[in-house]
């Protein structure tokens, strides 16, 4: 009795535990929230699954209910033999082709919309964007194709309009999952492209994840997808095409951060259109939401990052800036000095400031 007691607390707290945690979530980061085609094409085919699950629960409940009370033994019916229906072939064809007919009713709908969500035949066609996404440990590419446009973290795309993605990965095997607005794609390393399609209903910022294990910082490679009008749209494309990375800093401070940039980071990131590098686009760094994925965009927060990146993000590419040899003659305070002036002057990088005030999936 007591064994049998233990078992049932036990099994009663891990489903209380479950239920308290399939509450948890990010409210912009849900498949039960659509707010594109592809992720309401999605949403209706776990409908119709759950529709399916629910009546078929309901029917075997019943029967089981029903057998329960009607072939129950009753008292002085010990030794009667109920009739027995085994070879039935009225009960065999009924619990045969009820399966069979359920199965049609998701079938058909789940190839009509795999074939529609690999659709491509408007791709290459005028007027029809088309952005390269290259997935890398632990952050994301952008690249518009004809666009001379290119960022990092962040993908802007038109409300209303078809994006096509042509998605690959450098290094290991990522995937790109936009619950909100689409499903997800697998990204491989090498010359094997997937292509998916991203159509959004209205303006907002919708968080995306990778869902492959990448490495020990996977949890941490996020982004986000940010849908604006057409016209807000193409104002982006515009500041963006307009950048110089060489225009002066509003301090004297973030002067000397930038000078401290362009020495000592350049060789991996970039800023404007430059072809992509070790590290992320940091042209629109100023409107980032996170730092590596978990920190918040303070100062304080982005100098603690350069100086010991992996200490936040482990097994990410980005070196301690200031442990080379050029620096081993600076005190730990003179370091956390120049890493303070790079942070103020990123942290100023904000070219483009279309888009920062879309609400959040949540708010819509």
């Amino acid at each position: 009795m007591r064994g049998w007691m233990g078992k049932f607390r036990s099994l009663f707290l891990f489903g209380t535990l479950a239920l308290i945690l399939s509450g948890c979530g990010q409210e912009n980061l849900s498949a039960l929230r659509p707010k594109g085609y592809g992720a309401d094409l999605i949403f209706d085919l776990m409908m119709i699954s759950i529709a399916i699950m629910i009546f078929v629960f309901i029917i075997v409940m019943a029967i089981y209910a029903f057998v329960l009370i009607r072939y129950r033994q009753k008292k002085g019916d010990e030794d009667v033999v109920p009739k027995q229906v085994e070879g039935n072939k009225t009960l065999e064809i009924i619990w045969t082709v009820i399966p069979i007919i359920l199965l049609l009713v998701l079938a058909v709908p789940t190839v009509q919309a795999t074939f529609d969500l690999a659709d491509q035949s408007t791709q290459g066609d005028d007027g029809v964007l088309t952005v390269e996404v290259t997935g890398n440990q632990y952050w994301w590419h952008f690249n518009y194709q004809g666009e001379e446009v290119s960022t990092s973290q962040e993908l802007y795309i038109p409300v209303g309009e078809r994006v096509y993605l042509d998605m690959k990965a450098t290094d290991v095997i990522h995937s790109f999952w936009l619950p909100s607005i689409a499903g997800k794609m697998d990204t491989n390393p090498g010359e094997n492209i997937n292509t998916m399609y991203l159509e959004a209903y209205e303006e907002g910022v919708y968080w995306g994840h990778c869902t492959e294990l990448c490495g020990p910082s996977h949890s941490l490679m996020d982004f986000r997808v940010i849908a604006v009008s057409p016209e807000k749209f193409e104002q982006f494309k515009e500041d963006l095409r307009n950048i110089d990375p060489e225009a002066e800093p509003e301090t004297s401070t973030a002067q000397e951060g930038q000078d401290l940039f362009n020495n000592n980071c350049m060789s991996c990131h970039a800023i404007g259109n430059a072809p992509m590098g070790v590290g992320p686009n940091l042209s629109n760094f100023a409107n980032r939401e996170r730092i590596a994925g978990i920190l918040d965009p303070t100062q304080e927060n982005l100098t603690d990052w350069i100086l010991n990146p992996d200490e936040y993000k482990p097994g990410n590419k980005m070196p301690a800036v200031f442990e080379g040899e050029q620096f081993a003659d600076l005190t730990k305070e003179e370091k956390r000095d120049q890493a303070e002036k790079i942070a103020e002057y990123l942290l100023q990088l904000d070219h483009s400031d279309v888009g920062v005030d879309a609400p959040t999936q949540s708010e819509n």
